[in-house]
Formats: C-alpha cells, structure tokens, sequence
C-alpha cells in the first residue's frame, strides 16, 4: 500500500503552489489508534503530539494545511512536514512511536563476566576499617582487582541498579537493621 501521491495543497512560497510529496491517508484503524493516544494521554508528550498532528494532517479528515497545523500546536511548518514525510516513508508505527536506536547512545563500559564479578564483589564483605560498600569504595576495588582498567562510581551505581541487587541490607551503605 503506497501513500505517495502528489498534488498542489495549500501554501504559497514566493507565489508559487507549493507541491506535497507527502500527503498523509490514515486508514480507520489507524486513526481509531491516533484517538485513543490523545483521548488516554497515553505515551510520551511527543507521540500524543504527532498523534495529533497525524489526524489533523489526514487527507481523508480536516486535511489541515501545515502553516494551519503548526499554529494549532506551537510547532515549526518543517516539524509538520517531516512528520508527514516519516510517515509516508517509514509508516505508521514508526512516526508514531519514534525510531528505536539501534545501539545505545555509548559504548557499554562492562560486559556481562565484568558485571558479574563487579556484582560478586559487591556482594562479598568490605575491606577492613568499612562498615558497608561505598560506591567509589567498590570502584576503586574494581580497579585494584584489574576487572576494568578504570571506571566511576556512576557505572558501578547503574551496574547494581540494572541487575536488581537485592541483598539483606538492602543496597551500599544502608545498614541492615
């Protein structure tokens, strides 16, 4: 099913017809799915936004301009024009939805076998003249025990965090009690 159509709609750049390669046509079910996310509120900001920029936009509904589109929702004509565009070339999930990123936005500092023994550590008693483990104290233990070559306090914080360390005194530096 091809969404593509070309044809003059609204707009006038230096009093030429502006020509729209990306007219949006929403079948019943999608915009029955655009409802719902506005009526529910449901998702992020930004996908009950597009969601309503989508049935505004819709060929076979108001088929607002997107000068008009843009005045309803505070938003730049080119916003309008690549969310119409994403839709004809990606479809609807994705322009609803949002590209989903391939690989995280940075490297992962520890594997699996690091994380595990970051964790096993973690979990063995501290050194002498400590009560608990500190999150710099297991970093620099990490270090000493050559796991990483280096690492911060934060990673090891969302390294216990990811996995859901769940032991008696609750977490590093909670007394059990």
């Amino acid at each position: 099913m091809f969404r593509i159509r070309v044809g003059q709609t609204g707009g006038n750049q230096g009093g030429v017809p502006r020509q729209k390669k990306s007219l949006v046509w929403l079948t019943a079910s999608e915009r029955e799915t655009l409802k719902s996310v506005i009526k529910k509120l449901s998702g992020r900001s930004q996908k009950v936004r597009r969601a309503s920029i989508l049935l505004k936009a819709d060929a076979d509904g108001p088929a607002w301009t997107d000068e008009k589109i843009s005045e309803a929702f505070s938003a730049r004509t080119r916003t309008i024009e690549k969310i119409r565009q994403r839709f004809v070339e990606c479809g609807f999930e994705e322009t609803l939805n949002g590209k989903r990123r391939d690989q995280p936005p940075t490297e992962k500092m520890l594997d699996s076998p690091q994380e595990a023994r970051v964790i096993a550590t973690r979990l063995g008693s501290p050194p002498p003249g400590y009560a608990n483990w500190s999150l710099r104290l297991l970093a620099r233990k990490v270090v000493e025990l050559e796991i990483v070559p280096s690492i911060s306090h934060e990673t090891v914080r969302q390294t216990r965090k990811k996995r859901h360390d769940s032991t008696k005194d609750g977490g590093l530096g909670l007394r059990s009690g």
